[in-house]
């Protein structure tokens, strides 16, 4: 509402979570772990550190 865009992490109506984050899925791609893969409908979106942990409080544990 404020007209700021900057990085969330939020709940959705179906107890999903959506993160809005940086696109970086060109750069990263080839950088996976080995045991990490991602389809071609699947991206590698980056949040901050702050982020992640702000959200921390308001993800259940269970």
């Amino acid at each position: 509402m404020t007209g700021e865009t900057c990085p969330d992490v939020f709940e959705l109506s179906d107890g999903n979570f959506a993160v809005i984050g940086t696109d970086r899925t060109e750069e990263l791609d080839g950088l996976l772990p080995a045991d990490a893969a991602r389809a071609d409908y699947e991206r590698i979106v980056v949040i901050t550190r702050e982020t992640l942990l702000r959200a921390k409080r308001d993800i259940p544990e269970a």
